[in-house]
C-alpha cells in the first residue's frame, strides 16, 4: 500500500498539542488593526482549539499528526 501523504497547507496552518488537541489562529489579525481596540487584538493573537466539528475533517488531512517538541 502507499503511504498517506499529507496536507502542507494544513500542517503551515495547525499546530498539535501534546494531548492530541489542534489549535489554530484566529481571523483578523492580518490588517487594520489601527481601528481595533486593544483588547479585541490581545484576544485575537492568541491560538485557540478547534471545533469539535472540524476535528475529524483536519485530521484528515494530518494523517501523521505529532505534537510539537
Amino acid at each position: 500500500m502507499p503511504k498517506m501523504k499529507t496536507h502542507k497547507s494544513a500542517v503551515k496552518r495547525y499546530k498539535v498539542t501534546a494531548t492530541g488537541k489542534i489549535m489554530r489562529r484566529q481571523a483578523g489579525i492580518g490588517h487594520l488593526l489601527q481601528n481595533k481596540s486593544g483588547s479585541r487584538k490581545r484576544k485575537i493573537f492568541k491560538m485557540i482549539t478547534i471545533s469539535g466539528s472540524h476535528f475529524k475533517l483536519i485530521s484528515k488531512e494530518l494523517p501523521y499528526k505529532k505534537y510539537a517538541r
